[in-house]
């Protein structure tokens, strides 16, 4: 699963997230990686990796900044 959002407040900037397997090599745990790209392009300029299972955290912890 993979899906890109626009980055607010750029031309051509998006925000993408995908489920990456086996990240750092077999049998490495499954990670969501969320990469951000000013211009469009498929290779995001800053990446960030999280575990799965800090998911439910991690979105609670962002919606606390609304």
């Amino acid at each position: 699963m993979s899906k890109k959002i626009d980055l607010h407040g750029t031309k051509k900037g998006v925000i993408s997230v995908t489920k990456l397997e086996n990240p750092y090599g077999e049998g490495s745990s499954s990670v969501a990686s969320i990469g951000i790209s000013l211009n469009g392009k498929d290779e995001p300029e800053w990446k960030v990796h999280i575990p799965l299972e800090n998911i439910d955290e991690v979105v609670e912890a962002l919606k606390s900044l609304k």
